[in-house]
């Protein structure tokens, strides 16, 4: 898992005099809202990689058409017990596999590192009262067994890995 800083991450949004461009033009590290991405993917270059930021209430099959110029995709968690984000991650890795990043944000705690991992999620930006050495900590936690159930990333059960 990548520990994300806001503030020196690459990916910027497009921003104007006003506050969010309505339709920005394409430049390398563009971090656009999904209404963004609507209005401009019709002539935005297939060579110039764009991350989308996506809300947790929309269906995240909207995107499967344009995966493949999305670099990186950013999943909201407005509330920590809020986890819909979860399976739009699980979605995008295992129904579309998407191999881009996706970077959860939000209200993103410590507690949450596990299933973040387990359900597709590289990149995290924590809330600003986590600690990072706590989240990987956490993530460690299981790491040298792994766990029973099957996930993303290893979707067949301990009982059939051990077999094999």
């Amino acid at each position: 898992m990548k520990f994300i800083n806001a503030t020196t991450c690459p990916w910027k949004h497009a921003i104007g005099e006003d506050g969010p461009k309505p339709d920005p033009d394409p430049a390398p590290y563009r971090l656009l809202t999904l209404e963004q991405w609507h209005a401009v993917r019709a002539h935005w270059g297939a060579d110039v990689k764009v991350a989308i930021e996506f809300p947790n209430d929309a269906d995240i099959h909207q995107l499967a058409p344009d995966l493949h110029r999305i670099a990186l995709i950013v999943l909201d968690f407005p509330k920590w017990t809020d986890g819909r984000a979860y399976s739009q991650a699980h979605l995008l890795r295992i129904r579309h596999k998407y191999t881009g990043a996706i970077r959860a944000r939000g209200e993103v705690l410590v507690d949450m590192m596990q299933l973040l991992a387990r359900t597709g999620f590289d990149e995290v930006v924590l809330r600003g009262d986590q600690s990072q050495a706590a989240a990987q900590k956490a993530l460690e936690l299981f790491a040298p067994v792994g766990f029973y159930q099957g996930d993303v990333a290893e979707t067949r059960p301990w009982f059939l890995r051990s077999a094999a």
